[in-house]
């Protein structure tokens, strides 16, 4: 039974009891007793600008609250999700080894579900006034899953495309002209291996192109025909996989292992989650600077990165500490700038102070980042019901990478 499943079944079992301490409406509280703790932030660490970016945080919040940070490194943020699990079986009901993590998507729907979430206290948050929660719905729907308060967002998320115009001036924008170019071109493109979250991710940007009713994928897969809906997506990779790099026998382990094949020369195109991640590599020296980036004709998917708390962490005070610096002017800005990170913001420019506008206003974007109007909207995530299925399909019909 995976981690998720387990959560499913034991949230038929438990219901979620109601944390009164720290209290986030007590802001001056929630700082006193933050002083002095360590937030044990579980987080993806697998990318260099990524935990460059959680120690300065880290540092701000030490500095500042007396916060002292430690980035516990995921590969895959099942593993933080286990360990609560873990702990919640064995009856750990406080002082559990995980404070913060890094999570969205189906993770957090099945947190939710089994009781596992200390909160609600996003919107209680100093620096909540700030979010642009009418112009970002995604900030409060997460893979339409209500976020109710549970997880505070951090950065906003596009899925887009690069390539290197000394090799593919003139890049296929849809999933029937990529296949075309692949054939045309075979070796050339290739996605992270699912489950791996950017890779789990093309996938679904795919099957938002091919399925007949894009609005199907917003409900459970139990309510539709699952076999039928995704049918035209797998017959889309049977003949994609030959065609991939190393003919599908093997995949990129992440998002920058892609980097990494397209600096080698070895492949033309790749995916990304983050507009502005092409202009970082090419400021950071990893990437050419003829690379650029675009969009799908028919839209691409996004969504935004949260932070949660489990409800037996530790350190509650001085993880809430820590998300509502996240939501600072000062780190979203740090965090959009492409020389950093090039995440996209989610404050609403216009509940800004003039200083801090400009913080935003005054960054160079980059070469290689779309502007807002040239992303164009962004299309909603799928249930995660239907990335569960398709990364499991996935690995059953072609998961032989190494």
């Amino acid at each position: 039974m995976t981690i998720l499943a387990r959560l499913y079944a034991l949230a038929a079992l438990v219901t979620t009891p109601a944390w009164a301490d720290p209290d986030p409406a007590d802001w001056q509280g929630v700082l006193e007793q933050a002083r002095g703790q360590t937030v044990y932030w579980n987080a993806w660490g697998g990318a260099t600008a990524t935990n460059a970016f959680i120690r300065w945080a880290g540092d701000r919040v030490e500095a500042r609250n007396g916060v002292r940070v430690v980035h516990v490194k995921l590969s895959d943020t099942a593993d933080a999700v286990s360990r609560v699990l873990a702990e919640r079986a064995a009856g750990k009901h406080s002082g559990g080894a995980v404070d913060l993590i890094w999570i969205n998507g189906a993770n957090f729907a099945a947190m939710k579900e089994a009781g596992l979430l200390f909160g609600p206290w996003a919107e209680a948050l100093p620096n909540w006034r700030l979010v642009d929660v009418a112009g970002k719905p995604a900030l409060r729907s997460d893979f339409t899953v209500p976020t109710e308060g549970l997880e505070a967002p951090w950065a906003m998320a596009q899925v887009v495309f690069y390539h290197d115009t000394a090799r593919l001036p003139d890049p296929p924008q849809s999933m029937p002209a990529l296949l075309d170019w692949a054939k045309g071109n075979p070796g050339r493109f290739t996605y992270p291996q699912p489950p791996d979250f950017l890779g789990s991710t093309f996938l679904k940007q795919a099957l938002y192109e091919l399925v007949s009713d894009p609005s199907l994928l917003q409900g459970p897969i139990e309510a539709v025909d699952y076999a039928e809906v995704s049918a035209p997506l797998w017959a889309f990779l049977d003949e994609l996989t030959p065609h991939l790099w190393r003919q599908g026998r093997a995949y990129p382990q992440s998002g920058p292992r892609q980097i990494q094949l397209m600096a080698d020369g070895e492949i033309d195109l790749a995916i990304s989650f983050s507009p502005g991640e092409a202009s970082t590599a090419i400021a950071n020296g990893q990437l050419p600077d003829t690379v650029r980036t675009f969009v799908l004709e028919g839209g691409t998917i996004g969504n935004a990165s949260f932070v949660a708390i489990p409800y037996n962490a530790t350190a509650k005070a001085g993880a809430m500490v820590l998300a509502d610096f996240l939501l600072s002017p000062e780190a979203q800005a740090r965090a959009q700038d492409p020389d950093v990170l090039g995440y996209g913001t989610v404050l609403a420019m216009d509940k800004l102070a003039q200083v801090d506008r400009a913080r935003f206003a005054e960054l160079d974007m980059g070469i290689a980042t779309l502007s807002p109007e040239e992303l164009g909207p962004a299309l909603p995530e799928p249930h995660p019901s239907w990335m569960r299925q398709l990364e499991a399909d996935w690995m059953a019909r072609y998961g032989l990478g190494d």
